[in-house]
């Protein structure tokens, strides 16, 4: 007799709501997007400005000076906090910057290969001291260029890339199908009038791309970076690249969600926001953001100590079967000076959203 009352409880406790609904439970995935900021935006646009191989030799050493002005090892700490307090299962990064070397220097006759600064590996390392474990998913190789400094020569590589918590509870996120492309429609820039040297500069971008599995449920994560300094053609190649993201990872029956810095603003000034939204997806902060949520930009150099953010243009956009739950700005407010006095982790404020992936 007690053995068949043993079964029976056995039995309902097997039936009991909590038991049955477990495997078929809602699931809650948190993600984030984040251009952490390579650093030179003000150094940058001199080298094409050079007139002559002087000038061109001290534009890139200030590039290469520029990048340790801004401080990133004291940056990814800042970065690592904010993922930290969120605790993001996936992130989209922009401008993830891998900064190599060669001395001396040889122009473009071999690619420079020695690691001065990959702000991947820094982030993911202080989040590591942090005791949170994240992996690089899957990156596009972007913008790729090197050039001489009177030392050395600078190598510098723009990467999209898709971080993944690989520590419980996102060992519940099944991840297949990485997968990372550049565009067709691109920026060309006039390069330096210098003998030797492309009379173009193509800015280069890309997406990278990985499907998601949880509890039976699957959706399309995608990251991008569309065109932002392209004047006056900006608009043209924008748009053309969200129709390539669209056409490439984008088509797909699964659900999707699209990150990342798409440099179109939220207010109906740019064709691009209004035409991904007029193809069927939904804006989080929209559905679930408090206040403006303004990301873009503060100062080149980090040192503004009144945010001079004023325009919206880092998303988290979804379509198909999903649900937001929250919306949340991240470094968007100034905290103490560094050490070396930066005020800010990035010229952008992050965006951190969650999604329920709902049964079927």
């Amino acid at each position: 007799m007690k053995r068949t009352v043993l079964l029976l409880l056995v039995y309902l406790v097997g039936l009991s709501p909590a038991a049955a609904g477990q495997e078929g439970e809602e699931r809650i995935v948190r993600v984030m997007t984040r251009n952490v900021y390579h650093g030179v935006n003000a150094e940058i646009f001199a080298v094409p400005a050079a007139t002559n191989f002087v000038e061109l030799l001290s534009a890139v050493g200030a590039v290469y000076d520029g990048y340790f002005a801004r401080h990133f090892e004291e940056r990814a700490q800042r970065l690592a906090g904010e993922i930290q307090q969120q605790r993001p299962d996936l992130i989209g990064l922009q401008e993830a910057i891998l900064v190599r070397t060669q001395s001396p220097p040889d122009g473009q006759a071999t690619w420079a290969t020695y690691i001065e600064l990959d702000y991947v590996q820094m982030l993911i390392d202080a989040l590591a001291a942090r005791g949170l474990a994240y992996e690089v998913v899957v990156q596009s190789i972007n913008f790729d260029v090197e050039l001489p400094s009177f030392t050395k020569d600078v190598r510098h590589t723009v990467r999209d890339v898709i971080l993944a918590r690989s520590d419980a509870p996102t060992s519940e996120l099944k991840l297949s199908n990485a997968q990372a492309g550049n565009f067709v429609n691109n920026c060309l820039l006039p390069g330096p009038p210098i003998p030797g040297l492309p009379r173009f500069i193509e800015i280069r971008r890309g997406w990278a791309a990985v499907d998601v599995k949880t509890r039976g449920q699957s959706f399309r994560f995608v990251n991008t970076h569309l065109d932002g300094d392209c004047l006056p053609f900006t608009s043209a190649i924008q748009e053309g690249q969200a129709r390539e993201v669209l056409a490439g990872p984008g088509s797909t029956s699964l659900p999707l969600l699209l990150v990342g810095d798409l440099n179109s603003p939220a207010d109906g000034t740019n064709n691009t926001y209004n035409w991904l939204i007029g193809s069927g997806f939904s804006d989080a902060w929209t559905l679930a953001g408090e206040g403006p949520g303004m990301s873009c930009c503060q100062s080149d150099n980090l040192l503004n100590p009144v945010s001079s953010l004023g325009t919206r243009i880092d998303f988290v956009l979804f379509r198909g079967n999903l649900l937001v739950r929250r919306a949340v700005m991240v470094g968007d407010l100034p905290g103490e000076p560094m050490p070396s006095g930066l005020v800010w982790p990035s010229d952008h404020a992050g965006l951190a959203v969650e999604l329920v992936v709902p049964n079927n």
